[in-house]
């Protein structure tokens, strides 16, 4: 996983059209070849392989593959010395085939030397006909130590995989890429409540006002009214309508929005699907459990063996030692959850993921409108089922334990701070199940960051498992303790941003806002003065933390104004505190109201930030927490609509969670939700949040299809674009913490 902040590519102004394009090819490029003995007419010269047995048969280049490989490049067939031009287009293709059918070719454009960075790659499943495959990409990079090459490995058992006719053709015109967006009325495709706010957009060229059908599944009209022009969105560059629907507030299914000329995907009025999004969402951690075996009885479709708990090939996360020169101690820091679509550990996205699953419980215990046992024993189908602990308290409670082996033991240095991460030495490949990750594990140096995320997450977990467990509560306060006074110890070690090799960096060098958030969830557990005399004396408590990206891994702060304005205190002040939390959420309510397509999400310079899907989220729970604070209507009706933006009401007119939707998000980046690379994997379940749009665009595949992006078109539903589509755990808790609060209004 590479999620960090970087900076952006150019991005063109394209305000007038919702249409993504390319740069023109210049004028007079020649095509030129860049594959030599692309045929095998009569021999193999100029490939080179890898345990494989390979010779010319019939015209084509032949291979035979051992069985019993993990990782696809433990067999390969490629040619070096691939010459490649920063801003020319190639199309690579090439014919191939498989016996028996159905397994899987890597095939890249990439590196041959480190750090083998990919440029394209495609992962196509062969039959025993030959089949044509093609891509066209533009490359990012000047080199002349390009390679192609096919990964053949990775299958139990042997197999013959035949190719031919390989080109790599330079100076062709580069596609334009034009998703497929469907009808023009953009709805919630999920549903709306009955009693709550029901608003769609219109796509549309015309500038008057046009008349709109509710429809119900009979064809029949239900209700009727006029769009609100809106102009160009500037975060899609359509002319848009909006369409008011909210007055009818019967329960139905199948129902249809018509407007000029065209009808919506169809959608529901009720609250039916709400209650499956609240369990789904959170259902979503335990398949992201390490260090134990996923029941197929308990989720099925989604058993698999238990990764990284020193089974061959895997090395194992019982005794992890460090980066060399970092330590001189190994730790058992398994359990836990892999962090997204790779297998690392973060305690910084760990943190904030379990404090947003614990908040959601807390939430429910103190909001007018909240009720425990909706997420209680017994709900989640967990192995700790029936153990009378609230399940979503058993399911935080296996990441939470993993952060507490991170922590540096006495008697060493940095004793009581918390080691940043836990990943492979070197990047892996797609698909790979955990079970099968060959790499060595290391532990990376300890943070600042993350024994903060530490003593705030333990600090909160002391009081929240206090009544199911008092030894555990207590561990989790002397952690928590001694973390806090480990950070003021070394309160300015930070994440090395290029420690980005095997796993993400997550650097983040500015840790005001974690202190504040572990002074805050320390003094709401324990009442000490010293704790609140550090909120209160923090320069971030005055501060506005409500601004337009939300809060996030490397912004915490916010998540310290919730809870010191709803965990109740003796805190002085605390009536500020919530007032400020109510200031918040009307600058984002005054944005959704602004915005065509209703979020409360407006990006400096329309930059669409990573994982913008869940940022969208994290601003709709300061709408919800508004309205716990004040009962207000207007808050609550702001966060509920916030919802309809992640599940179709946009401008890709698709759901960014999976199963959700007539048309969802279901190629999500992840190594073993890998379903469109090998058909014996398994999609993401169903209740998954994509990353959604992200103007950076960082991963080859997405630069080859979305250069030039505006906003919301910054997105695209494939395995290889990490970018834009990955899984992570800190995105599927704002989704829970927000389908819980929506399903609580029904």
């Amino acid at each position: 996983m590479k999620r960090r902040r970087t900076t952006l590519l150019t991005l063109a102004a394209l305000l007038g059209t919702a249409m993504t394009a390319l740069p023109a090819q210049q004028a007079g490029a020649e095509e030129t070849e860049q594959i030599r003995n692309g045929t095998f007419d009569t021999s193999t010269d100029g490939w080179w392989t890898s345990n494989v047995g390979a010779a010319p048969a019939e015209g084509r280049l032949c291979a035979d593959v051992p069985g019993g490989t993990v990782n696809r490049w433990d067999s390969a067939v490629g040619q070096d010395g691939i010459t490649l031009v920063k801003g020319e287009t190639y199309r690579f293709s090439f014919k191939a085939s498989g016996l028996p059918e159905g397994h899987v070719v890597r095939a890249i454009v990439g590196q041959s030397v480190a750090p083998y960075d990919t440029w394209q790659e495609a992962s196509p499943v062969l039959a025993e006909s030959p089949g044509s495959y093609s891509y066209t990409f533009t490359s990012q990079v000047d080199s002349s130590q390009g390679q192609v090459s096919f990964q053949v490995g990775g299958s139990a058992d042997p197999w013959r995989f035949c190719v031919d006719d390989v080109s790599l053709l330079g100076g062709v015109p580069p596609e334009v890429y034009e998703p497929d967006t469907g009808p023009r009325v953009r709805v919630n495709q999920v549903g709306y409540l009955p009693a709550g706010p029901k608003n769609a957009t219109l796509v549309t060229d015309a500038t008057a006002k046009l008349p709109w059908q509710l429809r119900n599944a009979a064809g029949a009209t239900v209700a009727r009214g006029w769009t609100v022009p809106r102009g160009v969105d500037v975060s899609s560059g359509q002319n848009v309508h909006s369409i008011d629907f909210g007055g009818y507030r019967t329960r139905g299914t199948g129902l249809t929005l018509v407007a000029d000329g065209e009808a919506s995907r169809p959608f529901d009025i009720g609250t039916a699907a709400y209650e499956r999004l609240r369990l789904d969402a959170v259902k979503y951690f335990y398949p992201q459990r390490s260090g134990i075996a996923i029941r197929d009885d308990l989720r099925p479709g989604y058993g698999r063996a238990a990764g990284h708990v020193g089974v061959a090939p895997n090395q194992g996360d019982t005794a992890v030692p460090c980066q060399p020169g970092v330590c001189d101690y190994t730790l058992d820091v398994s359990g836990g959850w892999y962090d997204a679509g790779d297998h690392g550990k973060y305690v910084v996205n760990g943190g904030i993921a379990t404090w947003e699953l614990l908040s959601t419980h807390e939430r429910a215990l103190t909001a007018r409108t909240g009720d425990p046992a909706k997420l209680g024993d017994g709900k989640l189908t967990l192995p700790e089922s029936g153990n009378k602990v609230p399940d979503i308290l058993d399911e935080a409670r296996w990441e939470l334990e993993f952060l507490l082996r991170m922590q540096v033991p006495d008697g060493r240095p940095l004793a009581g701070m918390a080691h940043h991460k836990i990943h492979d030495q070197q990047w892996t490949g797609l698909p790979l199940l955990p079970s099968d990750d060959p790499q060595k594990r290391e532990l990376h140096p300890p943070t600042t960051a993350a024994t903060l995320n530490l003593a705030a997450t333990a600090a909160q977990a002391a009081r929240l498992y206090k009544p199911y467990d008092r030894a555990f509560a207590a561990r989790a306060l002397t952690a928590a303790r001694k973390a806090w006074t480990a950070a003021l110890a070394h309160p300015a070690v930070y994440a090395d941003p290029a420690d980005g090799i095997g796993g993400g960096a997550y650097n983040d060098d500015n840790v005001t806002d974690e202190f504040y958030w572990a002074a805050a969830e320390l003094y709401l557990t324990t009442g000490e003065r010293p704790f609140a005399d550090h909120v209160l004396n923090s320069p971030v408590h005055t501060a506005d933390v409500f601004g337009p990206y939300g809060f996030d891994w490397a912004r915490t702060a916010a998540a310290a104004r919730l809870d010191l304005a709803t965990v109740p205190s003796k805190l002085p002040g605390r009536d500020k505190v919530r007032r400020s939390v109510v200031a918040g959420a009307d600058t984002y309510l005054a944005t959704l109201r602004a915005h065509p397509y209703g979020m409360p999400y407006t990006p400096d310079g329309n930059r669409y930030d990573w994982g913008s899907a869940h940022q969208v989220l994290n601003n709709a729970v300061v709408l919800a927490t508004a309205y716990d604070i004040t009962g207000g209507a207007k808050y609550r009706d702001g966060a509920v609509q916030s919802m309809d933006y992640v599940l179709g009401r946009n401008a890709l007119n698709i759901s960014y969670v999976t199963g959700y939707g007539e048309v969802n998000a279901h190629n999500l980046h992840s190594r073993w939700y890998a379903r469109q690379l090998d058909p014996a994997l398994p999609a993401p379940p169903d209740g998954t949040l994509a990353g959604g749009p992200n103007s950076s665009i960082q991963d080859p595949y997405a630069q080859s299809k979305l250069k030039g992006c505006v906003g919301q078109f910054c997105y695209i539903d494939d395995i290889q674009s990490w970018s834009t589509n990955e899984t992570a755990i800190n995105w599927n808790a704002a989704l829970t913490r927000m389908a819980s609060f929506v399903a609580d209004q029904g």
